[in-house]
């Protein structure tokens, strides 16, 4: 029996308008199962704990939106390389949103809240989505930084970025993840 990813399943004996014959479509085909494969292999990873789980505060994701330089951006391009595990929340999500669709930071940024959205999507399709079970509300963080701590908690984080480290480590402490800033997280992740 055929594998249902086998790209060799394809029927050659369908005609019709719109048909395209397998031989066209098998190299494509097998590059999408090949993609297909490594998303397995990063998901095992994720999921299994080989892989750096991180929340990011809502301050890094600001500091990447107004510059193009630091270490925070670093941090996002290698989120979106896939080198750790991105966990974001819903409210966490939308407390992205609402910090950054203010008119004082979209002028900062020079960008439109249409940029904003743009961006939010392009984190939220590469995150683990994360549930909150509990609320451990208080952490002993302050409780404007309770969100992003619950976020961590509930997703089972190793770090959370942030530039907080007055209020941070004591909840990090607390519930068994490391608080570092951007720099000396992304020298981490690529060592």
């Amino acid at each position: 029996m055929r594998n249902a990813r086998d790209p060799a399943r394809c029927d050659e004996s369908r005609k019709g308008p719109g048909a395209i014959a397998a031989s066209t479509l098998t190299p494509y085909l097998a590059s999408v199962f090949d993609l297909a494969s490594v998303l397995e292999d990063i998901s095992a990873a994720i999921y299994h704990g080989t892989m750096l789980r991180v929340v990011v505060d809502t301050d890094v994701r600001l500091s990447v939106f107004i510059s193009s330089q630091g270490a925070s951006r670093q941090l996002i391009l290698d989120a979106l390389d896939g080198k750790f595990a991105l966990l974001l929340s819903t409210p966490l999500l939308v407390e992205y949103e609402s910090v950054l669709r203010r008119p004082h930071h979209l002028s900062r940024a020079r960008a439109t809240e249409a940029d904003v959205m743009e961006i939010l999507d392009a984190l939220a399709g590469l995150c683990i989505p994360v549930v909150f079970d509990y609320q451990w509300r208080p952490t002993g963080a302050h409780a404007d930084d309770e969100l992003v701590v619950e976020t961590a908690v509930n997703g089972h984080a190793d770090v959370l970025a942030t530039f907080n480290l007055e209020d941070m480590p004591e909840a990090g402490t607390t519930f068994g993840f490391n608080v570092q800033r951007p720099g000396p997280l992304v020298r981490r992740i690529r060592t």
